[in-house]
């Protein structure tokens, strides 16, 4: 199977500067009323903290409220069912990422909705670099006293997740396959509870998303103990890498990206689509989003379409590989 991180540099959409030329042509759509942007994850999570930053800039720049609607459950599904059989006139938008548009297709057996046929992309944003946690009074400083604790007694340490499906559940998988240890799941409905859980020494360890747990770490009220991507993060410049512990194949990056429901029409799409590129790449609000550890990477709608298709198939390929089954 081929290598499944993939480490993204930074940089700008082509085809941002013609998009308003093509937009005036055919006569701009604009929104008459509120847009509700779904956040298919509980509030306080990464997740909901970058689509927060958006939503704001999104309300200036089209002048009317942008509204942040958490709905989770379901690994995500919940919220992205909704979307997908919601009104599609432009009003209504969904933040989502690798589970809810990706991993969902393959772990839950009934999702209800299809991630690229009841979809339209308006724009990829970039990813979630992955680091190993784990609880402050756990015996394990690194990879390889982690490795030996848990091959020590199969299936003690436990591990959580932002739920069946998620970045942290498939690349955790990956990583015990790699390593040949057996580690207990207790998955969560988004990070905010999962973090919490771990301060409070009830979960062992986490493969979570750096932006979730970056003030943690650097509290000190977790221990980073291996960062999940080929190269070390400057926020986290003391941590080293899985491949410098030894392990290899075993990186993990969870993408993001905005949709809106594929019935929505075309000129709402493209000034959607216009506006939340032209927002991602703006100083002001790229800046609040690296500040969080995300990477960006953004991408407009034409050019995340065929990154998505690629996507999917390289989850499937982590999901056999990892064996994990399906639930219902």
């Amino acid at each position: 199977m081929k290598t499944i991180s993939r480490r993204h540099a930074l940089g700008l959409v082509a085809g941002a500067v013609a998009a308003p030329t093509i937009l005036r042509a055919q006569g701009a759509w604009t929104p008459s009323r509120t847009i509700t942007m779904v956040v298919p994850y509980p509030a306080g999570g990464p997740t909901d903290a970058i689509g927060r930053i958006v939503a704001r800039e999104l309300e200036v720049a089209l002048k009317v409220p942008v509204v942040v609607d958490n709905r989770a459950g379901a690994s995500g599904a919940v919220g992205t069912r909704s979307v997908a059989r919601g009104e599609a006139d432009g009003h209504l938008i969904i933040f989502g990422n690798n589970q809810t548009h990706g991993s969902n297709s393959f772990l839950l057996r009934e999702p209800g909705y299809d991630p690229q046929k009841d979809f339209a992309p308006l724009a990829g944003v970039g990813s979630f670099e992955h680091v190993f946690v784990v609880r402050k009074d756990l015996p394990a400083k690194d990879i390889p006293e982690l490795i030996a604790l848990a091959k020590k007694d199969p299936g003690k340490l436990n591990y959580g997740t932002t739920g069946v499906g998620s970045g942290s559940h498939l690349f955790t998988e990956l990583f015990m396959t790699r390593t040949g240890i057996q580690m207990t799941h207790v998955p969560f409905r988004g990070a905010a509870p999962l973090v919490q859980e771990l301060l409070g020494g009830r979960i062992d360890i986490a493969n979570s998303t750096l932006p979730s747990v970056l003030g943690q770490i650097q509290s000190g009220d977790l221990r980073a103990i291996a960062l999940a991507s080929p190269a070390r993060n400057m926020a986290v410049p003391n941590v080293p890498t899985l491949r410098e512990q030894g392990v290899a194949n075993a990186d993990a990056d969870s993408w993001a990206a905005f949709f809106a429901p594929a019935a929505t029409p075309a000129p709402a799409l493209a000034r959607l689509s216009q506006e939340v590129v032209t927002i991602l790449n703006a100083s002001g609000p790229r800046e609040a989003i690296l500040r969080t550890g995300f990477t960006l990477n953004v991408r407009d709608a034409a050019a995340f379409r065929p990154y998505h298709a690629q996507e999917i198939g390289v989850l499937r390929d982590v999901i056999t590989a990892a064996n994990i089954k399906p639930v219902e």
